[in-house]
């Protein structure tokens, strides 16, 4: 059975940190690309960031560069997002999903590109 769990999110407060944390099991993690998503209420999934499956390449979407950064442990079958200086705009549920190279493209976002998602976890930044 494949599945992915998110945890980490809370609440925050603005300028705050969180590391969202992705385990994976049922397959292994080094052959999916991974990517992080997420969802405001009354608004579309939008991407975050993805990593590649091979070389460790990363994207971020332009809102949270140089705020957050993704990173991966193969040994651990784990992906992490690190979110710093949060601001109440990038409250959401965020999502990890796993997609196959070859299919998804970092960068586009594309939803459909990803075979399988985690249930979320909220992430709330407020004072």
């Amino acid at each position: 059975q494949l599945q992915l769990v998110e945890s980490g999110g809370g609440l925050v407060q603005p300028g705050g940190s969180l590391r969202l944390s992705c385990v994976v099991s049922g397959f292994p993690l080094e052959n999916y690309v991974i990517g992080w998503f997420r969802q405001a209420p009354g608004k579309e999934r939008e991407g975050v960031s993805c990593i590649s499956s091979s070389d460790g390449n990363t994207a971020y979407a332009d809102s949270v560069k140089g705020r957050f950064t993704i990173s991966r442990d193969n040994a651990k079958n784990t992906v992490y997002l690190q979110t710093n200086s949060l601001k109440p705009e990038d409250t959401g549920v965020y999502y990890c999903a796993a997609g196959q190279p070859g299919i998804v493209v970092l960068s586009t976002w594309d939803v459909l590109e990803y075979d399988y998602w985690g249930q979320g976890t909220q992430v709330t930044v407020s004072s």
